[in-house]
């Protein structure tokens, strides 16, 4: 029997991980894929940077603010109808988008795509939580977190060309039809996994489930964990390409190609934790990725210190932190939506919500604060791989008093 009271699921098969991964790609991809279209737009609608710029840092607020509503609805109605609705919200703002008359018009698009497309990020996680016990979730997931990590990669390469060859507006064409595609995809493949006694009789009101997730020092631990994590890697967004392209002053294909082997790093992570999670266990797993991404941000405090400002001292300690980070992300997130199975999706929304704010919140502040040296961005990076072993910490000594007979 899994920790849900259900019988142990046979091992993934490659369409259902598919459909999955297609689900949760969808938002990450969605958000970066139109960047490269950027200055067309805001050339065609005649607006300065800063008004375009809305149609991105609106809809990162967009989707931190729909991820608390993904999770309830769906541990009430279901997992399947609450994905398919996001779905069709994301279809609604990408026509939107594509149609738009003007700019405000693009930016309620753009929020309303966003709202939409992330329902697959939050949903995903409570589907392989329904279905496999927590170590089982771990290694689904980091199959499932490596398509985030892929589509923003792919993303912007992808939007470049279409907008060179048909115009900005074909980027949210296309990302219409994938919506569209991927929506087939779910309502034809993927059946209802939400136990019907549990959505009817267990689960508790939003508000109440929430209070119990936000009390719940193991919740909190494994998801500040990840959340801490994910807002080292947004710090280093925050500052690294300024510091390469007018500090260091290379080119900012450099630093493309240098970004794709910290993307590389954190899906070897992913990979390794999909193999090694069920045998080691999760914890083993969080405190070993914990400990590494803080030693990779001391590493690259003591290269900054050091006087050795150079792409390399940037980026090879930064890849070090995200093979770390990889081995530890998919499994704080089963574990944070396994805190209590009756709410998994109630718990992987507010998660994400907590993941998504802390994030803008350290990338904001970092961005902020530069000077024109690395020192700000490297001390934002080693506070925040330090409150995420704190937060693991917390998280295993929480889980393990949860644990004790009599507790």
């Amino acid at each position: 029997m899994s920790a849900n009271g259900m019988t142990a699921a046979p091992a993934p098969t490659f369409g259902f991980i598919a459909v999955l991964v297609a689900a949760t790609a969808l938002g990450p991809f969605a958000m970066q894929v139109f960047l490269p279209a950027l200055p067309a737009i805001q050339e065609d609608f005649s607006v300065r940077a800063a008004t375009a710029q809305l149609a991105f840092s609106l809809s990162a607020f967009s989707i931190a603010a729909a991820m608390l509503f993904y999770g309830p609805i769906s541990d009430r109605l279901g997992r399947r109808p609450a994905l398919i609705g996001g779905l069709a919200v994301y279809l609604l703002g990408s026509v939107i988008c594509w149609m738009a008359p003007s700019m405000p018009v693009l930016i309620v698009g753009r929020i309303v795509q966003a709202a939409g497309g992330c329902a697959g990020i939050v949903l995903t996680r409570a589907i392989v939580r329904d279905l496999y016990t927590l170590d089982q979730s771990a290694r689904v997931l980091a199959y499932i977190t490596m398509a985030m990590v892929a589509a923003p990669m792919l993303a912007p390469a992808i939007g470049g060309l279409l907008a060179d060859l048909w115009g900005w507006r074909s980027v949210f064409a296309a990302g219409a039809l994938a919506g569209v595609l991927i929506l087939i995809a779910v309502w034809t493949l993927l059946a209802e996994t939400a136990r019907p006694a549990a959505r009817s009789t267990t689960a508790p009101r939003s508000s109440m489930a929430f209070l119990r997730l936000l009390r719940s020092p193991a919740f909190l631990g494994y998801a500040l964990n990840g959340a801490f994590l994910i807002a080292m890697f947004y710090a280093f967004l925050a500052a690294a390409p300024f510091l390469m392209i007018k500090v260091l002053h290379r080119p900012a294909s450099e630093y493309g190609m240098l970004f794709a082997l910290i993307s590389a790093a954190f899906m070897v992570g992913n990979f390794i934790a999909a193999r090694l999670s069920a045998r080691l266990g999760g914890d083993r797993m969080i405190l070993i990725g914990s400990v590494g991404s803080l030693a990779s941000m001391l590493l690259l405090l003591t290269l900054v210190l050091s006087g050795w400002w150079s792409p390399w001292a940037l980026f090879l300690p930064t890849s070090l932190g995200a093979f770390a980070q990889g081995l530890v992300m998919p499994n704080s997130q089963a574990a944070f939506i396994s805190v209590d199975p009756h709410v998994a999706g109630t718990a992987s929304g507010l998660g994400g919500f907590l993941q998504m704010g802390i994030a803008a919140v350290a990338a904001q502040v970092v961005g902020s604060i530069q000077n024109g040296t690395p020192y700000p961005m490297a001390v934002g990076m080693v506070l925040c791989a330090g409150a995420a072993l704190g937060s693991a910490l917390l998280a295993i000594g929480g889980r393990r008093h949860s644990e004790r007979p009599g507790q």
